[in-house]
């Protein structure tokens, strides 16, 4: 992909910027969505992350990657971030940075797990967890631009889980978007689906008309821990779908 299409040259992306935090909103038990204000924000596209940086008073850094959860929107952009047990970062973001607070961040980042508006090709994507996250914002821009159908594939362990449930709810009742939910361990009462990993009967592709299971050839992007993604994208080229259609992200534990 030509570097041209990404937003902002290669030496604005790699610039720290100051970021201010202007407003939270809780997205489940462990996550929150914070929306930054950012100086001179070049704008990004839908699936592109930032590098967060934190300094401690004795000057020790720690930087962490977070995906963007919605698209361009002036200076302003939202992170979700999925609290980590013993985490060095996500702890302090998802707790402990108030509104007028500020970090430094640069960006964006990826040039090849992104959708951009006017692509013709259904979508589906495929999200394990706060996987979700890039992937809300490529729907989010689909809903705003218009588009192609879309269907997204969301597994969680448990209805407690989802996030952005609101927002996927009303998504789901527009036209050309289907959301599919996924519990591994635990099913909601009356859940046609039993609890189970995600299996080959859960990725059906959207069809030209919107409708789940006729025959397409979606661009698929999968996105989540590393061993659901390389489980994920295995089923897919199973059931047929070209590898070179197939966009991956996955993420891991961080530190240090």
């Amino acid at each position: 992909m030509a570097r041209a299409a990404v937003p902002g040259g290669l030496s604005a992306r790699r610039a720290w910027r100051e970021a201010r935090l202007v407003e939270r909103r809780p997205e489940s038990p462990s996550a929150v969505t914070l929306v930054l204000e950012v100086d001179d924000w070049p704008g990004h596209l839908p699936g592109q992350h930032v590098d967060v940086r934190l300094t401690a008073a004795d000057g020790y850094t720690a930087t962490r990657s977070y995906s963007v959860a919605a698209p361009q929107d002036g200076d302003r952009i939202e992170l979700t971030v999925q609290r980590v047990p013993d985490g060095e970062v996500s702890p302090f973001l998802a707790d402990g940075l108030a509104v007028g607070d500020g970090v430094r961040l640069r960006g964006p980042v990826g040039g090849w797990f992104v959708w951009r508006p006017g692509q013709p090709d259904p979508v589906l994507l495929v999200a394990g967890g706060s996987g979700v996250v890039p992937l809300m914002s490529m729907l989010r821009a689909r809903a705003a631009a218009g588009g192609p159908p879309f269907r997204l594939v969301y597994s969680v362990r448990s209805s407690d889980d989802v996030l952005y449930r609101e927002d996927l709810a009303t998504l789901a009742g527009t036209p050309g978007v289907e959301v599919h939910l996924v519990h591994t361990r635990k099913a909601p009462e009356g859940e046609v689906r039993p609890a189970g990993r995600l299996g080959a009967a859960d990725l059906d592709a959207p069809s030209r008309d919107g409708a789940a299971g006729a025959p397409a050839e979606p661009t698929c992007y999968v996105c989540g821990p590393t061993g659901f993604v390389e489980s994920a994208a295995n089923l897919l080229v199973g059931l047929g779908h070209a590898p070179d259609r197939i966009r991956t992200e996955r993420f891991g534990p961080s530190g240090p």
